[in-house]
């Protein structure tokens, strides 16, 4: 099995490293993750500016890039043939609902979405774990044991609770819930006398039913979160459609 290893908190980062040496116990694994931290960098390419592919172990590089653009580079340059699997991550944080929208780790699960193989984005929930020896063990565990029969160009949004092992509760399918509205921004002024600002951490969740994700991860299971990138809004189309006819 050939698996090709990305992230968006960079290539130092102890949930890719580790991830990479359990499952290099049974696959060929190659790593081509970010130079530095692209958290929130979601799908974005760089296109204006010139990017470096370096080698800093066998079988892995880093990019002085984005998440998507390790994927792109990985795909068209790196390696010679196309892997088994796409997994990035693990992700120090959790990646739950509205997340996606903005996150780098399911950007580069996005950016192998056209490859025509299994895209998996992980994550733990914590930005700072306590129990990743847990989301690695599971993650090896479902590549291991149960890629083979996941339906080519799956894209998944997976998320592991920080909790020993034996306290999972075990897997759900879930969809991608809802988070409130942001707190506004935290101002401050630098030593100049400019004002500045801090985006902060993600609000609390507004939409946990039981069949979220959030509602999973509350509950201590494994959340499983099938993507796709069609954002078209059909509830919406035959009102529209009517809306325009007046044009």
């Amino acid at each position: 099995m050939k698996i090709l290893l990305s992230n968006d908190d960079g290539y130092y980062s102890k949930g890719l490293t580790g991830l990479a040496e359990s499952l290099r116990q049974f696959a060929d694994v190659t790593v081509v993750a970010p130079e530095n931290n692209c958290s929130g960098a979601s799908s974005s390419l760089t296109l204006k500016n010139p990017l470096r592919i370096r080698k800093f172990e066998d079988n892995s590089y880093y990019v002085n890039g984005t998440p998507s653009d390790c994927v792109f580079l990985a795909l068209t340059r790196v390696l010679d043939e196309t892997p088994d699997i796409l997994i990035s991550g693990i992700n120090h944080g959790a990646n739950l609902g509205d997340d996606v929208l903005y996150s780098g780790t399911v950007g580069a699960a996005m950016g192998g979405r056209f490859s025509g193989i299994p895209c998996l984005a992980a994550s733990v929930t914590n930005l700072k774990p306590n129990y990743m020896d847990t989301a690695i063990e599971v993650m090896s565990d479902i590549v291991r044991d149960h890629i083979k029969n996941l339906k080519n160009q799956a894209v998944l949004n997976i998320n592991v609770p920080d909790i020993p092992k034996e306290d999972i509760q075990g897997y759900a399918i879930t969809q991608l819930g809802r988070r409130a509205m942001p707190d506004p921004s935290n101002g401050n002024i630098d030593a100049y006398g400019d004002e500045i600002h801090w985006i902060g951490p993600p609000p609390p969740a507004e939409d946990n039913q039981e069949d979220t994700d959030f509602h999973a991860i509350e509950n201590n299971l494994v959340s499983i979160t099938p993507l796709t990138t069609d954002l078209t809004d059909k509830t919406q189309i035959k009102s529209l459609q009517n809306w325009i006819a007046d044009f």
